[in-house]
């Protein structure tokens, strides 16, 4: 379900997908130069509106950093086809404009070589602009995680919001937030894996809960060495932290189905690694804690069950 403004997402981009093609004619706008006037920016209608690529700048507030070239070059080429059919959001600032949602489209249009590009244009405040620019690149998918925990960082730093209210307004549960956000207490070296797509959100999440940071890193190797899965390393990373005593207990004993769901659910409701040792009849319930304000919020949800 998404709550806060990314409930209103879709009529922000008015159900254009940028992926779509070309369909029936093509929409009438204007075309905006150095010297012609705009309307005012409080103007509430989605009416489409040409500007001169030369005047819009990127926002500084957006969260994706790195843009795939060859996507970037199949879209612009799309573009030179059929033109670009959903326009980008962009706030007036002074004599230019400023990207809300929609620099991928930017881009590629700069790339096809045409001179305008169709826009809405908003008058949203520096916080609004942030999180729409977070809310379009994690609805899309494309942001990366370190670049939506860093974005999410940004957030509760520079507007003092808390990890629930992020939640709310970019349509993410607490969990997910607080998951996203984990993955900056990695070493920098991995954080550059993930990055780069090298390891995966999944596989940076089990290494969380590795405390030695060598030993996260070598792990990291092998992963990338060896192919392993999210799961694979989940259980290597499970086996390795366990006391010697119950290494013997989980090599000679495997958890029933009903055990591993029940496992299962808890890390999902809890939003961190759960561990059940033992078998359905004896064990212990280990649930992992990273920070006080995780332990804080482990405690809320386990006070309201």
């Amino acid at each position: 379900m998404k709550r806060g403004l990314g409930r209103g997402l879709d009529s922000l981009f008015g159900g254009f997908d940028e992926e779509e093609e070309a369909e029936g004619n093509a929409v009438k706008t204007e075309i905006v130069a150095d010297n012609q006037s705009k309307s005012n920016n409080n103007d509430v209608n989605f009416k489409p509106t040409e500007i001169e690529i030369g005047l819009i700048d990127r926002n500084p507030s957006q969260p994706r950093t790195t843009f795939d070239e060859e996507a970037l070059n199949e879209l612009a080429s799309s573009i030179k086809v059929h033109g670009v059919i959903q326009p980008i959001i962009v706030k007036k600032v002074a004599d230019r404009y400023v990207i809300i949602a929609g620099e991928r489209r930017w881009r590629a249009t700069r790339l096809a070589g045409l001179k305008t590009i169709p826009c809405v244009i908003k008058d949203y405040s520096e916080q609004e602009m942030s999180e729409i620019a977070i809310i379009e690149n994690l609805q899309r998918e494309n942001l990366n995680p370190i670049e939506s925990a860093k974005a999410i960082k940004n957030l509760i730093n520079n507007y003092n919001l808390t990890q629930d209210e992020v939640a709310e307004k970019i349509g993410k549960s607490r969990p997910v937030v607080t998951n996203t956000l984990r993955l900056l207490t990695l070493p920098e070296s991995l954080i550059t894996l993930v990055e780069t797509n090298k390891l995966s959100a999944g596989h940076a999440r089990a290494l969380l809960g590795v405390a030695d940071s060598t030993k996260q890193k070598e792990l990291a190797i092998a992963v990338i060495q060896k192919g392993m899965s999210v799961r694979e390393l989940e259980n290597l990373v499970r086996f390795a932290s366990m006391p010697q005593s119950d290494k013997s207990i989980s090599v000679s004993k495997e958890k029933s189905p009903e055990l591993k769901e029940f496992e299962r659910k808890m890390k999902r409701s809890l939003g961190t690694r759960v561990q059940i040792k033992g078998d359905d009849q004896k064990g212990k319930i280990v649930i992992d804690y990273y920070t006080t304000d995780d332990l804080n919020r482990i405690y809320e949800i386990l006070s309201d069950k």
